[in-house]
């Protein structure tokens, strides 16, 4: 599985993609895979507080409903709001489809994500288990 490089990615299988202080946020692939069919999608709105770490929302699919959390802190500055009407945007294009867009309140917290290598390391030392 192929994760894209300039993403920075989390233990609990997030992605984030960095554009100066914009912090663009998604689910991986394989957190898609392991999920099954989304078929919705609990946002935060605009202008709220998230704090890296801590859920900003779930997606629930036809297995289970699963936590979103944050790469990094900050706040929300758009929700992509097209998953409300078709949340299996996530399962067609996972790396390609964005969850929320936040804006940084500490660009530090990046140093403590995975790079794409690390991820995939990461992700087949949990398949092996």
């Amino acid at each position: 599985m192929a994760f894209p490089n300039e993403y920075r990615y989390t233990r609990e299988d997030e992605w984030v993609d960095i554009d100066g202080n914009l912090g663009t946020i998604g689910i991986t692939d394989y957190a898609q895979n392991a999920l099954g069919d989304i078929v919705f999608v609990e946002l935060p709105k605009p202008g709220d507080h998230v704090t890296a770490g801590q859920s900003f929302g779930s997606v629930e699919s036809v297995k289970a409903v699963s936590d979103l959390f944050c790469p990094v802190s900050g706040t929300v500055k758009e929700v992509n709001t097209e998953l409300q009407q078709s949340p299996e945007k996530l399962n067609q294009d996972a790396h390609g489809t964005w969850i929320i867009k936040v804006e940084l309140s500490n660009p530090d917290e990046l140093n403590g994500l995975l790079s794409a290598e690390d991820y995939d390391a990461y992700v087949k030392e949990r398949a092996e288990h």
